[in-house]
């Protein structure tokens, strides 16, 4: 098997149109087409982790953290990312990242911890706009149900949880073929008119390659008429974060408590207890306050999120409990998750959880 296969897996749940702007997920180093040997799942890439994957013969470290953010200026190893760098480039190991783009994706990282938690109704906290498109296409009407079909079983026509949505007219189209052209129906140089049905899908945008391949594969026109509009519609399956409800609700210190053995806690940050009930749960992986308002507007009971500030603290203003988690913490289950991920698509994948802590914090009690 080979490292560019792997990516396709991985990407295929969670590609890498829908990571931040800020992000750099995907390959940072290696050769797409080497075989593998071992695969090492980390959520971070220190040279601790490079030596377990030298010890375990894998030849490509996935990890959730990406080694490299910005642009590097020089590579001299003064520096830990730079020394890793140097080190894998050596040892040959490549090195992947899924990072936000697995954070946005439904069933990413947010909706695993949801799911650690025994949360029902798990749903986006803050879904995304500009990722959806609308296509819009004319065919004749003995072809509408080829190409609707086709175009649904690349990826269009889902809404929700609803499958195989369009909308179709029938109308008259228009055309002259001139010269050089091969038309389905109608001759050279003549005005024609033939009966179109017009058809219209919502698709998602990583699916827009497949999605125009099955357009021409299906479509009998060599000449394909077609509009793609770019939506501002909210995608429910792409975004920040999740929200869902506790079977029963707790007490604050219950679930303070409930969470803390959940998610293998030392220690939980949190506002001042409210002494209301806590059922409606919102969350997110990793470096989440920016979600707080979203927490709020969709009447959270709590908040937990990590890597909140002093005065971030204040802005949870009585309206809701904010626990901050750690962001190590919040997010260490993810090598699992990119496990569970691989070997549900192939169970014969090799591969390793490490082992190694790579948090950079610890707790004096």
């Amino acid at each position: 098997m080979q490292i560019r296969e792997v990516i396709n897996l991985l990407e295929g749940f969670a590609p890498t149109i829908y990571q931040e702007s800020y992000d750099n997920a995907g390959l940072i180093y290696g050769n797409l087409e080497a075989n593998i040997t071992g695969i090492l799942i980390s959520l971070d890439i220190t040279e601790a982790i490079l030596d377990e994957a030298i010890r375990a013969n894998c030849n490509l470290i996935v990890a959730h953290h990406p080694i490299v953010f910005k642009p590097l200026k020089t590579f001299t190893g003064k520096n830990y990312v730079e020394r890793v760098l140097i080190k894998a480039i050596r040892q040959n190991i490549a090195l992947y990242a899924i990072h936000t783009n697995l954070d946005n994706v439904q069933n990413g990282v947010s909706f695993h911890i949801a799911s650690i938690l025994g949360l029902k109704n798990i749903k986006v906290l803050a879904p995304t706009t500009q990722n959806l498109y609308k296509l819009t296409t004319f065919c004749p009407p003995d072809y509408a149900q080829k190409v609707l079909e086709a175009l649904w079983q690349a990826g269009a026509g889902q809404i929700g949880n609803y499958q195989d949505c369009s909308f179709r007219l029938e109308g008259m189209g228009t055309y002259r073929p001139n010269e050089k052209a091969n038309p389905f129906a109608g001759t050279q140089g003549y005005l024609e008119q033939a009966p179109e049905t017009r058809l219209e899908v919502i698709l998602p945008a990583h699916a827009k390659n497949d999605i125009f391949k099955a357009l021409r594969k299906a479509h009998p026109y060599e000449e394909i008429a077609y509009y793609l509009h770019l939506l501002e519609n909210e995608n429910q399956e792409i975004g920040a974060g999740a929200i869902g409800m506790l079977e029963n609700p707790m007490t604050e210190k219950d679930f303070l408590g409930y969470l803390k053995e959940k998610m293998n806690l030392k220690v939980i940050k949190h506002t001042a207890l409210l002494g209301k009930p806590i059922q409606k749960v919102a969350l997110c992986g990793g470096s989440g306050f920016f979600l707080l308002k979203k927490a709020i507007a969709q009447k959270a009971d709590v908040f937990i999120t990590a890597d909140i500030k002093y005065h971030e603290f204040f802005d949870a203003d009585g309206q809701i409990l904010l626990a901050d988690i750690g962001h190590y913490e919040s997010e260490v289950f993810t090598k699992n998750l990119i496990t569970k991920i691989l070997q549900e698509k192939n169970p014969h994948i090799p591969l390793k959880i490490s082992q190694i802590s790579t948090n950079p914090i610890d707790y004096f009690f």
